[in-house]
């Protein structure tokens, strides 16, 4: 796997490609969290729970609840909802630049996010098909507060781990759970977008607009 970090104004970015994995198979994966959150990176993540399930094969608007540990050692137990693109500022949609793209939003440490959502900051993660596997890019954007370079350079850190680990364990867990039929248990959203940029929406996914 190759990487490449960069820090602008807006936030910090990193450019990453896999070999052998597939658009398809990140596409799964974000309706499936809980079948390999620890797996993604496990000496920072704990079991993940769905607070608000994807439903009928439509992630929008679903919400994990995912407790980690990273690098600074301060414990966050995340409650992240997974965003419509037509509601997204345009500066954050002016990052999206590939064919398939999941933006979440942190909306608080604590049951209060399920009441009261404030969305702190967008995680963007984008990648479409190359001839050796996938190209993609991963973006930590600051909102109701600006993240410093620093905070910036330790969430690098953790996704660099978790990008990184689904070369290692994501084709197999996708061809494992082709056994299962039944999309309450294995659900599936094709996550590809009809243009990037500010006109960003999904191909197949019904959404607010």
């Amino acid at each position: 796997m190759i990487m490449k970090l960069i820090q602008d104004g807006m936030g910090t970015h990193l450019d990453w490609s896999h070999e052998m994995v597939t658009p398809k198979m990140i596409d799964w994966f974000w309706s499936n969290m809980e079948k390999g959150f620890i797996l993604w990176h496990p000496e920072e993540h704990e079991h993940l729970e769905w607070a608000k399930a994807p439903v009928n094969g439509n992630p929008i608007g679903s919400i994990h609840i995912a407790p980690q540990t990273w690098d600074d050692g301060i414990r966050q137990n995340l409650y992240i909802r997974f965003e419509d693109l037509y509601t997204l500022p345009a500066e954050v949609k002016d990052y999206i630049v590939y064919e398939h793209v999941v933006v979440v939003a942190g909306i608080g440490l604590g049951d209060e996010a399920l009441k009261n959502p404030v969305v702190m900051g967008y995680r963007i993660h984008q990648w479409q098909k190359t001839d050796f596997g996938v190209v993609g890019k991963s973006s930590a954007i600051g909102m109701a507060k600006k993240e410093t370079k620093e905070e910036g350079l330790i969430w690098a850190k953790h996704c660099e781990e978790e990008i990184g680990n689904w070369g290692v364990f994501l084709p197999s867990l996708y061809n494992l759970y082709k056994v299962v039929d039944n999309p309450i248990t294995n659900p599936f959203a094709d996550l590809s977008i009809i243009e990037p940029g500010r006109n960003a929406r999904y191909k197949y996914i019904e959404t607010n607009k």
